[in-house]
């Protein structure tokens, strides 16, 4: 096993991990402030991929396409909030749960309607195309190197919003005591809609990204919304800091051992039994991870109460 090959593995993890803290740096936002479970938080990373393959298909532009997917998403955020989840505040989380769930699949059907039910394609603009070389003679690619860039970028974004800002003062406020901040006089639901249009812009954004990795369907963001909710019991609910923490060890987790146990348990079982087990548990593995991170933080690694 090459040390190539071990580094452009986690390369490949530390972006998968960039991806699903994009997503889940939304979503325990708006958990955090909001206290709501958003079941539909991956239809917003699906409408962010589909508005930057429409866009850029229509006018040969990648970067038009990625700021049309940041617009979209978080129009559709801004919708959402204020026609069906602003009535939920005040529900139990079942109640959020079937009305999320609903929104999902009006923008499943919604996006079918308008674009069809075959994949998208979008390319990877030319400027950011080619390969850089690794230690060891392996090539890796420099989109993927971008990703883990804006990843970085929207982290240190995310922190001064937070703790620098007026806007993140009251985000702050309203993750202690919403009712304190609403009897002072800050427009509560002003702010409940900026932070969702806030959270659905940033699952856009990793919805565009990854479009030009895999083809842009219907459906695409449900199974990176699992994930992005183990990110966030891991790190903490409502902590950005968390958020981050976590998705790069989910995503480390999830590539190593897809890469590495395979290869580990051939060495016991033979090559074909050996890659059926691994195979498996790797699937299993960061289940694992989160159930040991709870078994001793309940309340996953950096809570925002901490």
């Amino acid at each position: 096993m090459s040390t190539a090959l071990i580094i452009e593995q986690l390369l490949n993890g530390l972006q998968f991990g960039v991806m699903l803290f994009l997503m889940a740096a939304g979503l325990t936002l708006i958990f955090g402030v909001m206290g709501l479970i958003n079941l539909a938080h991956g239809s917003f990373y699906m409408i962010g991929a589909f508005a930057c393959a429409a866009v850029a298909a229509a006018t040969g532009s990648f970067w038009l396409g990625l700021a049309a997917s940041l617009a979209a998403a978080a129009a559709a955020g801004a919708l959402a909030e204020l026609v069906v989840i602003r009535r939920l505040y005040d529900r139990d989380h079942l109640d959020q749960v079937l009305a999320t769930f609903a929104l999902i699949l009006i923008f499943s059907e919604g996006t079918r309607w308008l674009f069809g039910s075959f994949p998208l394609y979008l390319d990877i603009p030319p400027a950011l195309s080619g390969a850089v070389d690794l230690p060891g003679g392996a090539r890796y690619q420099l989109y993927r190197l971008a990703i883990i860039g804006v990843g970085v970028l929207v982290a240190v974004g995310l922190y001064y919003l937070i703790a620098r800002t007026r806007l993140g003062m009251r985000i702050r406020a309203g993750q202690s005591d919403r009712e304190m901040i609403a009897a002072l006089g800050v427009d509560i639901g002003t702010l409940y809609t900026v932070v969702f249009a806030l959270g659905a812009a940033l699952a856009g954004l990793a919805g565009a990204l990854v479009g030009a990795l895999q083809s842009v369907q219907v459906g695409m963001g449900e199974p990176v919304l699992i994930l992005a909710f183990v990110v966030i019991v891991i790190g903490g609910i409502g902590s950005i800091k968390g958020a981050l923490v976590g998705a790069v060890l989910v995503g480390l987790t999830d590539t190593l051992g897809r890469f590495l146990l395979p290869k580990l348990f051939a060495a016991f079982l033979g090559p074909s039994e050996g890659a059926t087990v691994g195979a498996a548990l790797a699937s299993m593995l960061i289940y694992i991870v989160m159930a040991l991170i709870l078994a001793f933080r309940p309340k996953g690694l950096f809570p925002a109460t901490a």
